[in-house]
This record gives structure tokens, sequence and C-alpha cells, in this order.
């Protein structure tokens, strides 16, 4: 049964994010003002690779990072022989090591290092007959250490269901452009990325709304502006995104 639940989760992720004819346009048009062609792109938690297939249809280098291996081999059999495409089997922290990754057969988009992301998270009716289960132990590395073998970033995408904060947490440096997931529920997580980038500069923000592709508001917010709307959001809000831009001191 494990097995079967994980090939139909699989599946349900390949549909979700493969199978829209009209998505990988949606992407590349929403995507061309963050990720500039020639530039470097990092996609943590890539799962099943559509933002990398965007990035690399912008003209961009991809560095993917995915600690599952169902989705590892994915990336392989879709981008290995890609030179413009570096996969990172690993998942992210604050330190370098290993985590042990609480699985989520039949919805593995939402597998997490995060014990207590999975429970509280877990308690709100948006995963609804969603079960975690310990799954194995993966290695873990850090946005400067992948900037150090890579490079530094026009653009880094994290999705990693409430480990957000623990991988800005292994960044010591303000970066060009990031995005970084929230949800209502677990707004906390979200406040402490944004502590966590004014603490390296300041930033600019905006926010979209579920998988709409769609940046609010139409004038960036500050981080306090930013943070006022996340406390304000109903406990039932949809999930989304923060999108933040650097902006580098005038001397």
């Amino acid at each position: 049964m494990p097995a079967l639940n994980r090939a139909w989760g699989l599946l349900r992720s390949l549909a979700i994010y493969h199978g829209v004819p009209w998505r990988a346009r949606q992407l590349r048009r929403f995507y061309a003002g963050w990720v500039p062609p020639g530039g470097l792109a990092f996609d943590i938690g890539a799962h099943a690779g559509n933002r990398v297939r965007a990035w690399r249809a912008l003209g961009a280098r991809v560095v993917a990072v995915e600690p599952q291996a169902d989705f590892v081999r994915l990336l392989q059999a879709g981008f290995g022989r890609d030179a413009g495409v570096t996969l990172v089997p690993a998942a992210l922290g604050r330190c370098a090591g290993q985590a042990r990754l609480l699985s989520s057969e039949r919805t593995p988009t939402v597998s997490t290092l995060s014990a207590d992301w999975a429970a509280r998270a877990g308690a709100s009716p948006s995963f609804a007959g969603v079960s975690w289960s310990p799954g194995p132990w993966v290695p873990v590395t850090t946005l400067d250490a992948l900037i150090e073998h890579h490079g530094r970033p026009d653009f880094v995408k994290i999705d990693v269901e409430g480990y957000e904060a623990e991988v800005l947490q292994g960044l010591s440096q303000p970066l060009p452009a990031l995005s970084f997931e929230f949800l209502a529920p677990v707004r906390d997580l979200a406040l402490a990325c944004v502590d966590r980038l004014e603490s390296l500069g300041r930033h600019h923000y905006w926010y979209s709304i579920g998988e709409r592709l769609c940046l609010q508001p139409a004038e960036p917010l500050e981080a306090g502006a930013l943070c006022r709307w996340l406390q304000a959001l109903p406990p039932d809000a949809p999930s989304g995104d923060i999108h933040a831009r650097w902006l580098p001191a005038v001397r």
C-alpha cells in the first residue's frame, strides 16, 4: 500500500505541475521579471521541476535542490542531460548535516523536515486527510554553501513546507530577489523569514495568492506593512508566496 500511495502521489504531482497546457507559458511570463536571461536561479524544493523548466526557457542556469529520491529521479529524467541544470539531491537548513524527512506518501509535495509545521499546519482544514510518517534521513546543506559552489543567484525560490526560516538562517548575505511560501495557520514562520531578510538588508515585498501568479499590491510593501498584512490574515486564508527584492543601500 505505501508504494501504491507513493505512485499515486507522484502521478498527482505531475498532473498538477505539468498537466495544464498553458501553465508553462504563465510561469515564463510571471518569472520574466525575476529571472534574467543568462542569470542564475536556485529552486529550493524543486519537486516536479515546473519552475526549472520555465527558468531554462527564460535562458537562466538553474540549481535544483530536492531531497526526495522519487522527485530527484524525475528531475534527472527531465534535466539530467541539460548542462544548464545542476541537481542537488539534498535539503537546505541553517547548517550542514542530516535531517529526518517526514514523508506524505499521497501528497509528496508537502513532505517536510519540520515536525512542528506538520503538526500545526496539519490541524488546519486545508490539510484534511493529509498524514505524515517518518521517512529517510537526507543530507542537508546551506544557501551559503550553494552560493560558494555555484555562484550568487539572481533569484531563489524557497518552497520547503515550513522550513523556509531555517533555510534563510543558512544565508549570510542579501540576494537580489527571492520568494518563500506563507500559510496563515503558521504565519509566524513567514514573519520570521521577513525578520531574517531585514537583518541582511532592506527589501521590498509583494505577495501572490495560491498559484494565481499575480503579484499584489501594485506598489511594493515595506517589511512592516507586509507583517501587518500577514498578521491580519484570517486563519482560513489561502496560502501563497511572498516575493522580496533587495534594496542595496545608496552610498
